[in-house]
């Protein structure tokens, strides 16, 4: 597929849980031309108000779940490509294009951002399971994936037909083990990873890292 076959600029998802102090300054680093839709999903510090502010499409998803986040906004976008990142102001907008280049140029099907983590950024039991979960695909799939990371792009009606079913934290593992045994060309590049804007719900903490391991652990036995 030639380059420019994907005019238009890839749609960007942003799973939101409570990002209202972060979502300004990630909105604005979004590369020119990226439409950004904020998926709120049950906040309470009024993210979704701050995200219409600068400028976001802001949907709803109630039913809790980082998948659940994601696949409402898959729904919503309606660019040829569409990206995914975290809107904690770990991950920078810079860093997109050159996630969803290839993918826009028909170079890959999916890429993935390996985050290149500042000091401290990345707590060392969330380190280490990404690390195990990684090898795993290696070795089902021998994709040489080094990151699970939670910024990637993909085709938007390739990743509808994928059926990817889960709703939790999975959703990532299983959108690389479907799309490996769909035959998909994967890439990975590298992105920076800073420090999140306020408390981590999720692999900031321990407890919230096993509920990640347990739901990918879930998904792994159940796509084969």
């Amino acid at each position: 597929m030639p380059l420019g076959t994907f005019r238009r600029m890839p749609d960007v998802v942003l799973p939101v849980l409570d990002e209202a102090a972060a979502l300004p300054a990630v909105l604005a680093g979004l590369p020119p031309g990226y439409r950004p839709i904020v998926v709120d999903n049950g906040s309470t510090d009024g993210s979704a108000e701050v995200a219409r502010a600068h400028g976001a499409d802001v949907v709803s998803e109630p039913r809790r779940g980082f998948g659940a986040a994601c696949y409402r906004g898959l729904l919503a976008a309606s660019a040829d490509v569409v990206c995914f990142m975290d809107a904690d102001g770990s991950l920078s907008g810079a860093d997109l294009a050159a996630v969803a280049d290839p993918v826009r140029a028909g170079r890959a099907d999916l890429v993935l951002g390996a985050r290149r983590p500042d000091a401290g950024a990345w707590p060392l039991h969330a380190r280490l399971a990404n690390r195990v979960l990684a090898a795993e695909v290696r070795r089902r799939t021998g994709v040489p994936v080094r990151d699970l990371g939670p910024m990637r792009a993909a085709r938007r009606q390739a990743l509808l037909d994928l059926g990817l079913v889960d709703r939790r934290f999975g959703w990532p593992l299983e959108m690389v083990l479907r799309a490996a045994l769909a035959g998909w060309r994967i890439d990975e590049v590298e992105v920076a990873y800073a420090a999140r804007v306020g408390r981590s719900k999720v692999t900031g903490t321990v407890r919230g890292t096993v509920r990640t391991v347990r739901d990918m652990t879930h998904v792994a036995g159940a796509v084969r």
